[in-house]
């Protein structure tokens, strides 16, 4: 049942606070409610609000300044859940990096409101780094020779480390005719070229045979229409290591990457060995 004006939520949270010894008063320097407790002088401020919002947490942050326990409390409306206010594990993790506590009310029709403290005052965050997404982010952003999308985009098609590495392959095709995907790695230097030209994730490869692929009218035109990301590509290898300086010894790993890739053409595990 939504509430109609934040001032409904005062009496369930003054009588949550005074069942646990706690003194409690209203609009106390401008804050909703003041609770100190008269034994041990704890002292807790309250925000309430109908909704999370960004005012509330301002406010919350902003009477941080007064004392180290703010407390914001929110009614959780069962009727909106899934809403972006009422997505309490985010929100609750959020006060907790702020340094902020959160409770929430539930009123019913027929029954009286129940309380609950998601989180108190100065309590540590939960969710910790994603270590291994976080590897993954800056392998991405290494991997990618520019920038070629604009930020902020939504339901377009990204140019990602993937399909740079897949127009790499599709230029040597187009450039070299029929290859094996071990001439496509030592040309291209992706090591699992295997397991683009096998994938075909795009629809741009076409086998003609055991080992030996071509280039469909597809990923020619994916060549043309990716003309400039090819050329930044080849202009930042020519910068970082012209090709007739390559070390010998790093060659020769591509070159076994590849072998190792291509040994496992035509089975049906391939794709459980190489995984991007």
């Amino acid at each position: 049942m939504a509430v109609k004006h934040e001032t409904e939520l005062y009496k369930p949270i003054k009588s949550y606070f005074e069942a646990q010894g706690y003194e409690v008063k209203s609009e106390v320097m401008h804050c909703d409610l003041v609770a100190v407790h008269p034994e041990t002088g704890d002292t807790l401020l309250v925000e309430m609000k109908k909704t999370f919002n960004l005012a509330l947490l301002l406010q919350g942050i902003e009477r941080l300044r007064l004392n180290g326990s703010v407390i914001l409390a929110v009614e959780r409306n069962r009727k909106k859940a899934g809403a972006h206010n009422q997505r309490f594990g985010d929100l609750t993790e959020l006060c907790r990096l702020l340094g902020l506590g959160l409770m929430t009310v539930t009123f019913f029709k027929t029954k009286a409101p129940t309380l609950e403290m998601l989180c108190q005052p100065g309590d540590p965050p939960v969710r910790g780094q994603r270590r291994a997404r976080s590897a993954r982010l800056l392998t991405e952003f290494r991997e990618r020779s520019g920038d070629y999308n604009t930020g902020g985009s939504n339901n377009r098609k990204l140019v990602t480390a993937y399909r740079e590495k897949a127009l790499r392959i599709a230029w040597a095709l187009s450039q070299h005719g029929i290859l094996s995907p071990r001439d496509a790695a030592a040309i291209t230097e992706v090591p699992k070229a295997a397991h683009f030209m096998q994938k075909d994730y795009y629809g741009w490869f076409q086998r003609v045979e055991r080992g030996k692929y071509r280039l469909k009218p597809e990923g020619e035109q994916a060549v043309l229409q990716n003309g400039e990301i090819l050329d930044a590509w080849q202009r930042k290898r020519s910068a970082d290591r012209p090709a007739d300086s390559r070390p010998a010894e790093e060659t020769a790993e591509v070159m076994q990457a590849a072998e190792a890739v291509e040994v496992t053409e035509g089975t049906q595990d391939t794709e459980k060995l190489f995984i991007y």
